[in-house]
């Protein structure tokens, strides 16, 4: 590839995967655009393409590129906060954004792979496969259904051309601590207990989350370029993992032995259990993820203690 664009790079999937490509394709011409809203520049260390400082919903894309032609497209830009309950901030920045890149991109049919989310099953509990039907609890998985209607729509109107959105579950990893509250619980309980505290969770803490490892989700990201056609699939571990599991495994990478302080669950909606179905994801991308939540974490704890 020669010319290389990811948008929203300045966050924490965009940065971990721009650098990721920039290692891969030293060669290559790489453009970044992020508007900073939910990434940071620290994240870009060592970066040493262009960066379009520019909201992608706002961008005027043809005179900021005029006649440069992107070998792939990787979409990251995304209002992320979903917390963040203006609709028609939500709607408008998530959906439009795409709907320019999607334009910008049809004269030359460039490959796309786009950031969906889990979000879009809702809060059911249990196995999610890709053939359910959404059913969004907020604004913001709302927003990650319409891209991929989007999507449909536009590999519908152009059969050869390949748009390929990535259902990412609960993602951890290296480039997250701008995040702050919004970070995997994963970081919050390695803070909490690096201090010496005892890490808190719900009562129980045997809620499950699909925790799924940054360098995966990356891994997966770019193999998704060598899709035989458009389509969506989970991005996740595969494996759902209780709040308890995580403890205990952080006590472990940090030699500890801190016991959780549970407290009552303020939410009367709150998911029990998430887990990604990566059969599709296997058979036909032939991709597997490398790490489980327990090596995932001694990995992720390796690198925040600087070992």
């Amino acid at each position: 590839m020669r010319n290389i664009l990811v948008t929203g790079g300045a966050g924490f999937i965009g940065s971990n995967l721009t650098l990721t490509l920039q290692a891969q394709h030293p060669e290559a011409r790489m453009v970044v655009i992020d508007d900073f809203r939910s990434g940071n520049f620290k994240n870009l260390e060592g970066y040493k393409g262009d960066f379009v400082a520019a909201d992608v919903s706002r961008l005027d894309w043809q005179q900021q590129f005029k006649d440069l032609k992107f070998d792939a497209i990787f979409h990251e830009a995304s209002i992320t906060d979903t917390t963040e309950h203006d609709q028609m901030l939500q709607s408008h920045d998530n959906i439009e954004g795409f709907r320019n890149l999607l334009e910008f991109a049809a004269p030359h049919k460039t490959p796309i792979v786009y950031a969906s989310s889990a979000a879009t099953y809702g809060i059911a509990a249990g196995v999610n496969r890709e053939e359910q039907p959404p059913a969004p609890a907020n604004i913001y998985a709302f927003s990650k259904v319409q891209l991929d209607n989007l999507a449909r729509e536009y590999s519908r109107r152009v059969p050869s051309w390949k748009i390929v959105g990535l259902r990412y579950f609960n993602v951890y990893g290296p480039n997250e601590p701008h995040k702050k509250a919004a970070a995997s619980m994963i970081y919050q309980l390695y803070l909490q207990m690096k201090a010496g505290k005892r890490p808190r969770v719900f009562r129980g803490g045997e809620h499950k989350r699909d925790f799924v490892y940054v360098k995966d989700v990356v891994g997966m990201t770019i193999h998704a370029l060598a899709a035989k056609q458009s389509d969506i699939f989970n991005c996740g571990s595969g494996v759902a993992f209780s709040f308890n599991e995580v403890i205990a495994e952080l006590n472990k990478n940090l030699g500890t032995k801190l016991e959780p302080e549970y407290f009552e669950n303020p939410y009367a909606f709150y998911q029990p259990h998430t887990e990604a179905d990566m059969s599709k994801a296997a058979k036909e991308l032939g991709w597997v993820p490398k790490f489980t939540p327990v090596t995932g974490i001694a990995d992720y704890v390796k690198m925040l203690e600087g070992k």
